[in-house]
């Protein structure tokens, strides 16, 4: 029977000011004692979208209170901490340089170590936060900003076996709703009104799908479905239901396709496992994908983990666990550790970063 491990976790690395204080207990129990996030959406609506600036401004003003409340939710003090993890990268830099730059001082004030985290890695080692679950597995990634497979094989090691080349699904289907002129949330929406439409209606391209490589493209979905609404308008409240059924119904024959690709391929790695399946983000969220990877994880036999939404979508409680996972290995890291826009998660990309190259 080991130490508890408590840890402070800070997320802002888009449009939420999350905190979260989680422990580990001796006999490996994970609790999540505390676990705020403060959406900015209001501030974001009237732009369609998320904007940097206001984004950074917001972080700033809500930093210390968000932190505030979650110590006095998990009734603990900065004493009781073993040590602060945030996120570092990758995202909007103006906001993880507010919440690394306040990790850092906290830390500092505190004396208590820093540990810098990879935003992707928070969503990669959430199903060992909730469920336990063994290395090996494989990952589907889709959220607002990243749409990746990756075998997560231990902590600090990762293969991404396929990405997007262009936009994230999520972006694809926010994208898709501005078009359309739905309103925010893009993805939630669009999915409503694919619900009222007829799938079958729109014949709209699937990238690479005829390509063995696990990657995705979505822009050249994206505009067919421009070009389809251009040629209606004005639109139909019918229009706008079947190009939207229309589009899902291409993302998820899409999705079919790499998924079966990354299973067999997990399968021919990992002969001997049952395969283990994690889908993270916030686009698990749509009850249509998610049924759609339901029925590939019993097709495969395999063991599917899909974290709690408040867990898939940016939280601090992610990033705490993936800082008690790097603290129990001895990991540290300086007050010097910088802030990156971008920071794949393999280890291969990872070191091309370190040298100054992009993504």
């Amino acid at each position: 029977m080991g130490q508890a491990t408590t840890i402070l976790g800070i997320e802002t690395s888009c449009d939420e000011t999350a905190a979260a204080v989680v422990r580990r207990h001796g006999n490996g129990r994970a609790e999540i004692l505390a676990n705020m996030v403060r959406s900015q959406f209001d501030e974001h609506k009237a732009f369609g979208g998320v904007v940097p600036e206001i984004a950074a401004r917001s972080h700033v003003q809500y930093m210390d209170h968000i932190v505030a409340q979650a110590l006095a939710e998990a009734q603990l003090s900065f004493a009781d901490l073993d040590g602060i993890a945030a996120t570092a990268g990758p995202g909007l830099i103006g906001g993880v340089l507010v919440g690394l730059t306040s990790a850092k001082a906290m830390a500092y004030a505190h004396g208590l170590p820093l540990l810098a985290i990879n935003h992707l890695e928070g969503h990669a080692l959430t199903p060992r936060l909730t469920d336990g679950l063994a290395f090996p597995y494989l990952l589907l990634l889709v959220s607002g900003g990243h749409s990746q497979f990756v075998l997560v094989k231990g902590v600090g090691q990762y293969e991404r076996w396929g990405s997007t080349i262009d936009d994230a699904l999520g972006e694809a289907f926010d994208k898709v709703a501005k078009m359309l002129d739905l309103g925010m949330p893009g993805g939630p929406l669009v999915e409503e009104w694919a619900q009222k439409g007829d799938p079958d209606r729109f014949s709209f391209p699937k990238p690479l799908l005829k390509e063995k490589r696990l990657d995705f493209s979505f822009s050249g979905l994206k505009t067919a479905v421009r070009l389809a609404a251009e040629k209606l308008a004005p639109l139909s409240d019918q229009d706008v239901a079947d190009i939207c059924a229309s589009f899902q119904a291409t993302i998820l024959k899409i999705l079919d396709n790499r998924c079966r690709l990354a299973l067999a391929r997990f399968e021919a790695e990992f002969p001997d496992q049952r395969p283990r399946f994690v889908v993270a983000g916030g686009v698990a969220a749509n009850k249509a994908i998610g049924q759609l990877l339901k029925d590939l994880a019993i097709e495969y036999e395999a063991q599917m983990v899909v974290p709690p939404i408040k867990l898939c979508t940016d939280n601090g409680a992610m990033i705490a666990w993936a800082g008690i996972e790097r603290f129990n290995l001895g990991e540290r890291d300086g007050p010097d550790f910088q802030a990156r826009p971008r920071w794949p998660l393999d280890s291969e990309d990872m070191a091309l970063t370190e040298k100054g190259d992009a993504e």
